[in-house]
């Protein structure tokens, strides 16, 4: 006779295969499904004073070897995921990293590729800091030996090479433009957005210590990016404007996928670089566009466009990066701008003063006044495509009253590149369309976006 437990114990199998089925073909199904749709809660970045503009993408650090591989773009996204950051400086996002998830702050930079949390450093009878990620916590975390591919010196993705610790574990240094080091252990973790829908394991930076408290989420096309790693091949976020009030921070979003605003989104194309072209100023993995040129009030200025482009060295390159809080400029574009701002507000530029030994159109006074002045200012592209800065959002306050024109000289940071910053960027859609090989945009309240 077969006793009764024979019968559970095959039932409970063929519980356990059918389920294992379901959950193979609810993981296939969302990698294919390009209408999924996720919110997460924003999270608050108060602001601080600053002393310089933020910049934390790395393509300009002068220990940056200049990286050789470039992602081919995947031909369909696998999420459509929406979340919001709040503004103060920096674009900061939360997710939800590892098994169960635990929210981490994260900056969002198009321009640069290793993404890396801040992770509780195990020290006895001392709690882990709620801000934190706790990889004990996580059923799906691991970390990666010192024989893994990407623990070798000559790893063109780090600014530093990556080494091997005491421990036997791959250790990474990575250094950023505005002075930030990231050091820690390379690990493999999930992004969990729900229950049925993660990421597969992806390679992360466990920073232990580090100059910044928040973690970084590399947007670049670099193989080692986010988005590249979750074949993710198009994501946008829409940057509310500075103003706040008494008990509000305005608010943007951000979308991994498809965006439902996008069908009024003005598309210009990514410009591409061979992987064996080589250039000491060109950064491969940025999102590089074709500035045409800029105005100011009706003005279109005399700057060729040969400043835009990348010459022989790559100097003259120009791309989109959230990363950066102003925009700068090479010298031959920049002097131009500070030539005209001169002619119709010199008398009011506060003279000697250079904020952050960037940028030396600063004012003080009336900011609104001063903007109405110097008028609108216009980034121009192909097909008519354009960013336009009202003049009442020229002016950046810098603290102590004074306010500067958010731009600044690249050169001053050892860059030597055109680089559209964040600030240029509020209350507009940009939409990074990786598959197709264009960037789009839209006007929009980004405080009230969708």
């Amino acid at each position: 006779m077969i006793s009764p437990c024979f019968f559970k114990e095959k039932m409970l199998l063929l519980f356990v295969f059918l389920a294992s089925l379901f959950l193979i073909s609810t993981q296939e199904t969302l990698m294919k499904n390009d209408t999924l749709s996720l919110s997460f809660p924003l999270t608050s970045l108060p602001h601080s004073p600053q002393t310089s503009p933020n910049f934390y993408s790395s393509f300009i650090s002068q220990t940056r070897k200049t990286p050789a591989h470039k992602s081919a773009a995947s031909s369909s996204s696998p999420y459509n995921y929406r979340s919001r950051f709040k503004y103060s400086m920096i674009l900061l996002v939360s997710l939800p990293i590892g098994t169960p998830p635990q929210s981490q702050q994260m900056i969002l930079d198009t321009g640069s590729q290793l993404s890396w949390i801040q992770c509780h450093k195990n020290v006895p009878r001392k709690p882990p800091p709620r801000t934190v990620f706790d990889p004990s916590l996580s059923s799906s975390f691991s970390v990666l030996p010192c024989n893994h591919p990407l623990c070798k010196p000559r790893i063109p993705d780090f600014t530093l090479p990556t080494s091997c610790d005491l421990n036997r574990l791959c250790h990474y240094s990575y250094f950023y433009a505005d002075g930030t080091l990231a050091e820690g252990n390379l690990v493999r973790e999930k992004i969990t957005f729900s229950t049925s829908q993660s990421t597969p394991p992806l390679i992360l930076g466990c920073a232990e210590d580090t100059s910044d408290d928040k973690g970084i989420l590399g947007m670049n096309l670099g193989r080692l990016s986010f988005a590249s790693q979750a074949k993710i091949t198009k994501f946008s976020y829409c940057v509310p404007t500075r103003k706040v009030r008494p008990g509000f921070t305005p608010t943007g979003s951000f979308y991994l996928g498809e965006n439902p605003n996008s069908a009024r989104f003005q598309y210009i194309s990514l410009l591409t670089f061979p992987q064996s072209q080589q250039m000491p100023n060109l950064d491969p993995l940025a999102h590089t566009v074709a500035l045409q040129g800029i105005r100011i009030g009706n003005k279109k200025l005399k700057i060729p466009v040969s400043a835009f482009r990348a010459g022989p060295s790559g100097a003259g390159q120009s791309m989109i990066d959230s990363g950066s809080e102003f925009t700068y400029l090479v010298d031959e574009a920049y002097n131009k701008v500070r030539e005209e701002v001169v002619r119709r507000v010199g008398p009011k530029l506060k003279k000697g003063y250079v904020y952050g030994g960037v940028s030396d159109m600063c004012f003080d006074g009336r900011a609104m006044e001063i903007g109405r002045l110097i008028g609108n200012m216009v980034f121009e592209f192909e097909k008519g495509v354009e960013i336009v800065i009202e003049k009442e959002r020229v002016l950046a306050a810098v603290g102590g009253g004074v306010h500067c024109v958010g731009i600044g000289r690249s050169e001053m940071l050892g860059a030597a590149s055109n680089i559209i910053g964040n600030f240029h960027q509020q209350n507009l859609w940009v939409e990074f369309d990786i598959a197709n090989r264009r960037v789009g945009f839209g006007k929009a309240d980004c405080s009230r976006s969708v």
